[in-house]
């Protein structure tokens, strides 16, 4: 829906007679109603999807990619190294991340969506890095390990080419997990008037929109809170059958 539905759909800004096609309930001409300023609701549904998919996809992505490799570092360095970084990582877990968020957004005017995506980043991979680096060590004893360090291989090739791969499953799992914690932080920031800023569309926008006619046009608030809901259900569910599918006690 949100790849091939703008190729098919009307434009989100589109508006019509602001008299007569204003919140106009479901129906054929607009199969899920119009909201205040006459706009189809499926259209401005479908423009949020997709840019909530975009900025959940991307900001995982980001967060993976330094968890990983801020883990790997830590695992395969043993000492006084490794206990500083982990210790740094836990106190910054020890900061609510969304306490972050809303003290970095509210004293930003209007947030361009690539620092968006960057700031959903840089405050979401902690766990990761974690996760990493606790299957970094356990590995590290592992007979491959040692043959390969046996053959003169050194940390930087042992940590690529065979420490990686093994831990690449719970890294998959933990990034999927994570889109659905992004696309939740966003609608909620956006619903707060932190987060993407009309008339951009959005999923979160379009709730924090439709408080003021909730009661005569309840279907402005269900649809896109709905479309939430089903989106961070699909990527759990995904993220659930991944977990399975890569577990070694399940082959």
């Amino acid at each position: 829906l949100a790849l091939g539905g703008p190729l098919v759909l009307p434009s989100p800004t589109a508006q019509g007679d602001l008299l007569h096609e204003a919140l106009l309930p479901p129906g054929p001409g607009h199969l899920l109603g119009t909201d205040q300023l006459s706009r189809d609701l499926l259209s401005r549904i479908v423009s949020g999807l997709r840019l909530t998919l975009v900025i959940g996809l991307a900001s995982a992505l980001l967060a993976v990619v330094l968890g990983a490799a801020v883990g790997l570092i830590a695992g395969t360095r043993a000492g006084i190294f490794d206990a500083v970084l982990m210790r740094t990582v836990d106190a910054l877990l020890a900061i609510p991340r969304l306490f972050v968020l809303l003290l970095v957004l509210a004293v930003w005017d209007r947030v361009p969506l690539p620092a968006l995506i960057l700031l959903l980043a840089l405050t979401g991979w902690y766990g990761t890095s974690r996760l990493v680096r606790a299957e970094t060590v356990r590995l590290r004893g592992e007979d491959f390990v040692r043959a390969a360090e046996a053959l003169g291989a050194g940390r930087m090739r042992i940590a690529l080419r065979h420490l990686l791969p093994n831990v690449a499953a719970p890294i998959l799992v933990a990034g999927t997990l994570g889109v659905g914690d992004v696309i939740l932080l966003e609608a909620g920031l956006t619903y707060l008037g932190l987060g993407i800023r009309p008339p951009t569309p959005s999923l979160g926008g379009m709730v924090l929109d439709s408080r003021s006619v909730f009661v005569t046009a309840p279907w402005t608030s269900i649809f896109p809170g709905l479309v939430i809901v089903l989106t961070v259900l699909s990527v759990n569910l995904v993220g659930d059958a991944l977990r399975e599918a890569l577990d070694p006690r399940s082959i």
